[in-house]
């Protein structure tokens, strides 16, 4: 049975007071790279239909409040960052990490007793860096515990980060990682015929899938497959891949491993970060961490980017639904499980969250954080598909990181 239009809406709008904003506002969402902070420390930003200013202290902390100050609704994208907070550029209110007016020059001079400047706050959220990302807590108090994913922490890894802003809903990016059946056609037919088209050898064999199957655990949901010529004794059917609720994928095995983040920055845009990591030669120093902003969409959603690589066909297939795909006209089958049960999932934790409850994959437990979560992955790569999966890496990171600030 097709979803509904109104189950549809539900699943898709994030804005405050939706119930899919209040469920995605109740984790740490990344709002940007730390780079991407290195030539102006204060950034206007869009984050679950919010619009924000991102900022970085004197002293080296981080910040994210309203864009209008509340004394003469001047954006504070114009602030000046101070050892305590951010300063609007206007008349000089200074407000602190929480919000808190720290200063009123003109009142507090001619009115100390008054004390104007408590009577006044400004929207702010909680920011904390890890791994080079910047994540943002939108939601109630109290704040969970940030996360601490292996491949954000460990420390025998170079680093890089990639963003692409895309025109349509989040959920169409997701619903991509719980179907693993498109890989056969998407990637080995589709993905073949567009390198034939552009003059290069074809990436990959098609092997038809066998079986899928899902399995929900602590963080989430571990999709698997088995396609023809594989054992069952292999890790992609006894283990499989990750999707870490609510919003994040995790690919590769332990040598080849990267994080894919679909962030909604309001109905119908999403900011996807790919955080690659590569395995650092033994005893070498590490390098500094990369950042590269890659538009593969014009602003008449028309694609600009090339399709020579699995991530980029995948977001030609997201894009390419509209602005928010209506789930009214689709027509399911037994190969969509997958989507089926992470739809499930999103509208049970929506309804915990309505009742008051926490939903799940919140890290409260230091224990449990700490050092880091580990989370076993699938098979390791195919020697071709190591190269692939080296050669993407390579675009992003080893021509990047001689400029590692390089940023849009």
């Amino acid at each position: 049975m097709a979803m509904t239009a109104e189950e549809n809406e539900r699943l898709t709008r994030v804005g405050p007071g939706t119930p899919g904003g209040e469920l995605m506002r109740r984790y740490w969402q990344p709002v940007a790279a730390a780079l991407e902070l290195a030539d102006n420390p204060v950034k206007l930003v869009r984050l679950l239909g919010e619009d924000l200013v991102l900022y970085r202290t004197r002293t080296g902390e981080f910040g994210l409040i309203d864009t209008t100050c509340p004394h003469r609704c001047a954006s504070m994208e114009f602030g000046v960052p101070e050892a305590q907070g951010l300063r609007c550029g206007y008349h000089g209110w200074l407000f602190d990490l929480t919000g808190k007016c720290l200063e009123a020059p003109f009142e507090d001079r001619m009115h100390p007793e008054a004390r104007f400047k408590d009577k006044v706050s400004i929207k702010a959220y909680p920011v904390a860096e890890l791994g080079g990302l910047l994540f943002a807590y939108l939601g109630p108090e109290p704040v969970p515990l940030l996360p601490r994913w292996d491949l954000l922490v460990r420390d025998d890894l170079d680093r890089a980060i990639e963003v692409h802003p895309l025109p349509c809903n989040w959920l169409q990016c997701m619903d991509n990682s719980a179907d693993p059946v498109h890989f056969e056609f998407l990637h080995a037919y589709w993905g073949n015929y567009e390198l034939e088209r552009m003059g290069l050898p074809p990436s990959m064999k098609q092997a038809k899938h066998v079986k899928i199957d899902f399995d929900i655990f602590r963080y989430g949901m571990m999709k698997r497959r088995l396609a023809e010529g594989e054992s069952e004794d292999s890790t992609e059917w006894q283990i499989g891949h990750p999707l870490l609720f609510p919003n994040i994928l995790a690919v590769g095995d332990k040598g080849h491993a990267h994080l894919q983040f679909r962030v909604p920055v309001d109905d119908v845009n999403t900011r996807n970060y790919t955080y690659w990591t590569s395995p650092r030669e033994p005893g070498a120093a590490p390098a500094p961490t990369a950042f590269r902003y890659t538009e593969m969409f014009d602003q008449n959603r028309r694609l600009i980017g090339k399709l020579d690589c699995v991530g980029n066909q995948d977001m030609v297939a997201w894009v390419g639904q509209g602005p928010i795909s209506d789930r009214t006209r689709e027509h399911l089958g037994s190969s969509d499980r997958g989507v089926i049960l992470y739809h499930k999932m999103l509208f049970d934790n929506m309804d915990r969250v309505a009742r008051g409850e926490e939903p799940v994959a919140v890290i409260r437990d230091r224990a449990e954080n700490e050092p880091m979560i580990n989370i076993e992955r699938g098979r390791e790569l195919s020697s071709h598909e190591a190269f692939e999966y080296d050669r993407d890496f390579g675009h992003n990171y080893k021509q990047t990181v001689a400029g590692a600030t390089a940023v849009r």
